[in-house]
């Protein structure tokens, strides 16, 4: 009785390592993707420290806002005619599966230039999470977006490996007991 209680300990450790590292941001908080109110994003994602695994959420109107996801060039210069991803259903989760930055900007008319764009920075060591990233989702046409669909753009070549985190390790001592408990028990 003691080995399966010590199994499902093991269980419950594995289970919470891989979730509970991972944060949820809103971009722009409260305010949301929008212009109204001039929201400065930069100040937003500065004040954030992203890391591998977590998710930021896009909450705006589908009616006057989309989510693009672009290359730094088409970032500097609010270029939205060759994205990698495109999201447009007003609630939209981006799992940050890269190292680096993540550009991201407004495809409507003028509201780049307005502001409304962000550059996501996530950081290159102690990445908290190792959360696979969420399945591809159809854009509004049909077509599935390149990029990765719900995930972040693709890292560069040259981009840092991803660190070895305390919770994977934690997962991993885990899922030995657990693997130990359950040959004990046959």
């Amino acid at each position: 009785m003691a080995l399966r209680a010590a199994a499902v300990a093991a269980l419950v450790v594995v289970l919470w390592a891989g979730v509970a590292s991972a944060a949820v941001y809103e971009v722009g908080d409260k305010t949301g993707w929008t212009i109204m109110g001039n929201p400065d994003y930069a100040a937003w994602a500065s004040s954030k420290k992203f890391h591998l695994g977590d998710t930021v959420v896009f909450t705006y109107n589908k009616q006057f806002h989309d989510v693009l996801a672009v290359s730094k060039a088409d970032y500097k210069n609010c270029g939205a005619s060759k994205p990698m991803a495109t999201w447009s259903t007003g609630n939209d989760s981006v799992v940050l599966n890269t190292t680096g930055h993540h550009y991201f900007l407004c495809g409507f008319p003028g509201h780049c230039a307005a502001g409304q764009k962000v550059d996501i920075r996530v950081a290159s060591s102690a990445a908290p999470s190792e959360s696979p990233s969420a399945a591809p989702s159809p854009t509004p046409s049909g077509s599935k977006p390149s990029g990765g669909a719900t995930t972040a753009p693709s890292p560069h070549p040259n981009a840092a490996p991803k660190a070895l985190s305390a919770s994977s390790v934690a997962a991993t001592v885990a899922a030995s007991l657990l693997s130990l408990a359950v040959a004990m028990l046959a």
